[in-house]
Order: structure tokens, then sequence, then C-alpha cells
């Protein structure tokens, strides 16, 4: 009836995601008119023009349901709408159909039916009611084993969201080490974790530094490995000091307590997004708030 260079064709002219121009040329027996068409009666044209705003604000959430457990980022243009009770209804609901599904990818996630109809479909009619880019960013499913706990932190309503799976320890202890993610930001779980590139980078830049210390070669190389393991205390959680007892290891304290670390996943909305600059008007009001 239609191919998958139909769908491609359809995507470009109107802007719209790849499912929803699959289910337009299904609904239109693939005429491309029509599907043009059906696109535009359901608004999702429309949606795909708000799609080169910056959405950098927004919500992280955690939903765990026994074994299994979801932690997902949906963004926004704007703080105001990410605080509205429908966002946040958005949020849940499409964290529950993830949590009870195994979804492995966003296209599988995109797919799931709420009770608000498939979450692609949801997801553009949010767009036309509250007016402004919305991005459902980024998920994680995560499973245990009976064995193992979940830690969950969320904070600052939901700017920033730990997840952790410790084994044989209790879920206080998780939910400690969820916030020692949140405030400490590390990177890795381990040092085993750091990719080669990243590592050799750092060594390359350890060795400039002793060098321009007037330290020759031969000696700046051997200073690597020792200058090293700083590197590792920073970004590598099991090796970082303990936010709530800084003389011992986050893994020290998890081996105090019985456990063993198996997996971290940290979400700080619209990390990584290049934010738009705060206008006049906001710079007012922060300087009104004290925050400036």
């Amino acid at each position: 009836m239609f191919s998958a260079s139909d769908i491609k064709s359809l995507r470009e002219r109107t802007g719209a995601g790849m499912l929803d121009c699959k289910k337009a040329l299904e609904e239109a027996q693939g005429n491309m008119d029509k599907a043009i068409d059906w696109l535009r009666e359901k608004g999702i044209s429309k949606a795909a023009k708000k799609e080169s705003r910056i959405a950098a604000e927004g919500l992280s959430e955690i939903i765990i349901q026994g074994n299994k457990a979801v932690i997902l980022e949906v963004n926004s243009e704007t703080d105001f709408v990410a605080k509205n009770d429908e966002f946040k209804k958005f949020v849940s609901t499409i964290g529950q159909a993830i949590v009870e599904s195994d979804a492995k990818s966003m296209e599988d996630a995109l797919s799931l039916s709420t009770s608000e109809g498939i979450i692609s479909d949801y997801l553009v009619n949010m767009i036309a009611k509250i007016g402004e880019k919305i991005s459902f960013r980024r998920f994680a499913l995560v499973t245990k084993n009976d064995d193992e706990v979940f830690g969950s932190y969320s904070h600052m309503g939901g700017k920033i969201s730990v997840l952790t799976v410790l084994k044989g320890t209790t879920s206080d202890v998780a939910k400690d080490v969820s916030m020692h993610v949140a405030a400490m930001r590390p990177l890795y779980l381990k040092r085993e974790e750091v990719p080669e590139d990243v590592l050799e980078h750092e060594k390359g830049i350890i060795k400039e530094q002793a060098i321009n210390e007037g330290k020759p070669a031969d000696i700046a190389e051997k200073m690597v490995n020792g200058r090293i393991n700083k590197f590792f205390k920073e970004i590598c959680l099991v090796e970082q000091p303990f936010v709530k007892d800084p003389d011992i290891s986050v893994g020290e304290y998890v081996k105090n307590n019985g456990g063993e670390l198996i997996s971290m996943t940290r979400y700080e909305v619209g990390e990584g997004i290049e934010k738009r600059k705060d206008d006049f008007a906001s710079e007012v009001m922060n300087q009104v708030n004290g925050t400036n």
C-alpha cells in the first residue's frame, strides 16, 4: 500500500514524526495528499513547526513497580508549563505505560497505548493544547532481581532524578547512594567503565601539566599513574568520598552495609541542551528574588 520511502517523503514534507507519518499513510490508504490533510487535521503539522524551539525545562520522574522501574525526562520550553498539572499528568501517564512494558527504544515507547491514546498521539495533543514545544527526551527501563533493591531520589521537584540498583542491602542505603549521585554527579559507576579514549585524553592532560611544571618527560610519565587516581575519585561513584561521611568512599559505605553497587542512572533536566539567555525581565526578577 505504501513504502518506507513514502513515510520518509511525508516526514520531509510535513516535519511530523515517523510513527505519525506511518499512521497517516495507513489512514489515507497510501494517498500522500490525504495523509498530509490527515496530519493537518490532527494538528501534527502545526506541532512540527515548534520543533525548532528550545525545550530545556521540564520534569524527570521515576516510577517503580515491583522489580521494574522507569526513569524518564520530558522537556518543555518554560518552567511554568513544567509545573502545570496537565504536564505532570502527561509525564506520569507515559511513565506508567513504559514501566508496564518491555520498551527498549524511543520508537517502542512512542507506540505504547495509554488512557489518552498512544504516546506519540498524546504528545502531539499536548503540544497543541499547551501551545509550546514538548519533547519526550529519554527514558531508561531498569529491572532488578529479588535480592536487589532500587534506590530512588528526586531533587527540586523533579529537576534531578536518580535511580540506583544495589544488591544485598536495604532501600535506605540505596536511597542514600541516590542522594549522593544527585549531589556529586558521578559520570561512571566504577573505573572499569571509563571509556579508553576518555582515560587516554585525561592522561595526556596530566602529562602536559607535569611537563609544564618543569618535570622531564620520563618523570611526567610516571606521575600520570598517581594523578589519574584523583581523576577516578572525581568521576567514579564507588571511589567518590561519600557525601554524608567524606572519610569513606561510596563503595566503602555500601560494603559496610553488606551491599554491592549494581547500576545508577542520573537525569538532570535540560543537561546538554543549550538554553536561551534570560531576558531583561528575568534578570530583574532574579535580582528582586535575590538569586542574581
